[in-house]
Formats: structure tokens, sequence, C-alpha cells
């Protein structure tokens, strides 16, 4: 007899028990260019002349490029320690459309940049992501081309 009041109340609280309420995220689509992207060179071409502008030769610093569903943000900062440190950031939303990338920079350390579009050819091979376009700012006299080469960094 006591087995039989002991169950009926178990019985009653396992029914009122619901589960916990589930948050669900829409369906958005992953797109390629998503993650967390280490540089590993930056070419600068002005006027048929190249220069490599990373690696720097004698500076061992390190940037990446973080790209989520509308957004970027970069960061580049030197390695060594002691001294007075060198940081690089800016961050801005982008759209890609096939291999069309621009990326709308909001916010740069650099405020100069800030509020300029640039337009890139961006393409992947297997977790390499290589960037080229036009960097131009009429005000700053800025007008040359970049290929940047990125690749995607793992979990």
């Amino acid at each position: 007899m006591k087995t039989k009041f002991l169950l009926i109340p178990v019985l009653a609280l396992a029914a009122c028990a619901q589960p916990a309420a589930q948050q669900t995220v829409p369906d958005v689509p992953v797109t390629p260019i998503q993650g967390t992207w280490k540089l590993l060179s930056a070419l600068q071409i002005t006027k048929g002349d190249t220069v490599v502008t990373y690696p720097v030769k004698g500076q061992e610093d390190e940037m990446i490029k973080v790209i989520n569903g509308d957004h970027f943000a970069f960061f580049k900062h030197d390695l060594k320690k002691g001294g007075k440190p060198t940081f690089d950031s800016g961050a801005g939303t982008y759209t890609l459309t096939g291999d069309d990338y621009t990326e709308n920079l909001q916010y740069c350390n650099y405020r100069e940049w800030e509020g300029h579009s640039f337009n890139f050819k961006a393409s992947f091979k297997g977790d390499t992501l290589i960037q080229k376009g036009i960097e131009k700012i009429d005000s700053l006299k800025i007008d040359h081309e970049i290929v940047e080469t990125y690749i995607k960094v793992k979990k």
C-alpha cells in the first residue's frame, strides 16, 4: 500500500515536468568566407611595381581576419615581448555575391580609412582564401592593387 502512495506523487511530478525550452536559430547558410583567417602573405602593386607588404622582413607580426554572416574584423599585432607594442585593427560590414567581396570599413585605428568601401575578388582553394582588389582613397592619395592570401584557422 505504501508503494502506491509513493508512486502516485512521483508520477504526478513526472507528468508536470516539461522539457526545457529550446531556442531555435533560423537556418542561415554558411558561406566559404565565414570563419577565422590568418594572413600568410600580402602584396601591393602600384604602377606595375610589386612590393611584399606582409610578412615584413625583420618584423614578427600576426594578422587574423574574422568573418561571420555579415561583419568582418581584422587584428594585427606584433609578437615580440617588451618594447612598445604595435596593434592595427578594423571592422565593418561586408557583402559577398559570387566572387565579388566588398568590405565597408566602419571602424579602424587609422580613422581616415573609415567610411570607405573596398571591392575585391575572392577565390578559395581548399582552406585558402585569396583576396584581390583595389584600395583607393583619393583624399589620402592611395591607389594600388592588393593581393592577400589567408589560411583558415582550424578549431
